[in-house]
């Protein structure tokens, strides 16, 4: 690795605001929101145009010089953490929403444009893009795309690869393609589907052309409230099994209530051992039927009180609410860790109890927000990093949460990726020709593994004496 060489000809292609050197510039990018572990990146760089990713990469291939890839930095796995140094390549400036089809419903987009803002282009059109995750205020398409992205809607709408038709991708050696597009794919290889997900280790997607949704008549939104966790739990597993996919179900503990509460007042019952966020969309005639036989059930169900959106700004405050949750911890904790885990939905109860006994274990304050629709827990881990011995009891109690959500036979990420936090329990999820087989495929994109090394697959010995 020659970052010297490499530093002096990547002078020659971005102009000096692109590139910063200065160690204290270089320190706001030393970690993502996965503050458990920091490094600092020897260089970070930002092009604004695929030729001039081209070019860095290329410059970065021969020189063999480790690159991370960064849309934004929402990522809660480690995934922008740069553990072998080298050059940090951050997308963030390239921000053009480049079509908007209303007939063909899709748009095309630069990795760079905030989920958030595509939806405010969207405003007026009838029209929107569906993958919603909590970070959809600051998180970029690119970055949904690295780590395919759920969020509360996930339930009835999918994640980020249901909705990405195609993606230009510029390969470790610099080398562009594209995969897909408006019109569906050139072969049956669905190449877009399999880089979506891989989390930086295939290279980067610098565009994108994303599905759009119509948007639904009507919304019905509920809030449900329950003295005791178990029964929002047993009343999730209960709507489902009666046949009902709600757009969203969304569940928040006691803890969760009083941190949103005493940040914002919202007027969220606090004394409440949990509460659901539960919608449905969809034709007039639809939601009004599914909200009815909805609202049975959790009055069946043990639910103390329902209250009701009735405008489009209460179930924007409801929302807000939901939205808001990770905001608050920062409140209560210096840090704090969220982990990513799912199990199937009859097993939450289980799993939660689990997760109170964890907490108790390692003496740490956990909160509970999470998809309770389709079992992808969000337990809130609050520690103060600068206590080494709390580090080390945080990384202890989300191993074996983890371990537990395999146990029950879910997975150790539903939507947050692998990045570096999770990949010792690859091999506990994998079998070592399922990991083998994912090394090969990762080697035709990425044959010497410049970008995203030590991410989502478990490096093998001979890789780390390379």
């Amino acid at each position: 690795m020659d970052l010297d060489a490499f530093s002096v000809a990547l002078a020659e292609t971005l102009r000096p605001d692109q590139i910063l050197s200065d160690p204290v510039e270089r320190l706001v990018y030393e970690s993502d929101g996965y503050l458990v572990e920091k490094r600092i990146p020897d260089l970070v760089v930002f092009p604004q145009s695929t030729a001039e990713l081209s070019a860095v990469m290329r410059l970065a291939y021969e020189q063999q010089i480790p690159v991370v890839p960064r849309g934004a930095g929402t990522s809660l796995a480690g995934g922008c953490l740069p553990i072998d140094g080298g050059v940090t390549v951050c997308l963030s400036r390239m921000q053009q929403i480049r079509e908007v089809n209303l007939l063909d419903r899709y748009a095309v987009v630069d990795a760079g444009v905030v989920n958030g803002r595509l939806n405010q282009h969207l405003v007026g059109t009838g029209l929107h893009f569906a993958p919603d995750p909590s970070s959809a205020g600051a998180s970029t398409i690119g970055g949904n795309i690295a780590t395919n992205a759920g969020g509360p809607h996930t339930l009835k709408y999918g994640v980020t690869s249901n909705h990405v038709l195609g993606i230009e991708v510029v390969l470790p050696d610099g080398r562009v393609f594209e995969f897909g597009g408006p019109q569906g794919f050139d072969s049956s290889w669905d190449l877009a589907g399999l880089f979506t997900g891989s989390e930086g280790t295939f290279g980067f997607c610098t565009r994108a052309t994303v599905r759009l949704e119509r948007n639904p008549q009507s919304w019905q939104t509920r809030l449900a409230i329950f003295d005791q966790l178990e029964d929002a739990v047993t009343v999730v597993s209960e709507i489902i099994g009666a046949g009902i996919i709600p757009a969203a179900l969304e569940l928040m503990d006691q803890g969760m209530l009083r941190a949103i509460e005493d940040r914002y007042q919202h007027g969220l019952p606090t004394d409440a051992g949990a509460v659901l966020i539960i919608e449905v969309d969809g034709p007039d005639c639809a939601t009004s039927e599914e909200i009815a036989r909805i609202d049975a059930i959790c009055s069946a169900g043990a639910c103390r009180e329902i209250r009701k959106a009735e405008t489009a700004d209460e179930r924007l405050a409801l929302w807000k609410c939901r939205k808001q949750a990770f905001g608050a911890i920062g409140l209560l904790s210096t840090s704090f860790c969220t982990q990513d885990g799912v199990v199937p939905r009859t097993r939450l109860p289980e799993l939660l109890n689990y997760v109170l006994e964890v907490a108790a274990k390692y003496e740490l304050r956990i909160f509970n927000v999470f998809h309770a629709g389709d079992g992808n827990i969000h337990p809130i881990i609050l520690f103060d990093e600068r206590q080494p011995e709390q580090v080390q009891r945080v990384l202890d109690a989300s191993e074996e949460i983890l371990q537990r959500c395999l146990d029950f036979g879910g997975t150790v990420t539903g939507e947050h990726g692998i990045g570096i936090e999770k990949i010792d329990l690859m091999d506990r999820m994998f079998t070592p020709v399922d990991l083998q087989i994912f090394r090969e495929v990762r080697g035709v994109f990425n044959a010497g593994a410049i970008t995203g090394r030590g991410k989502l697959i478990p490096v093998l010995a001979a890789e780390r004496s390379s």
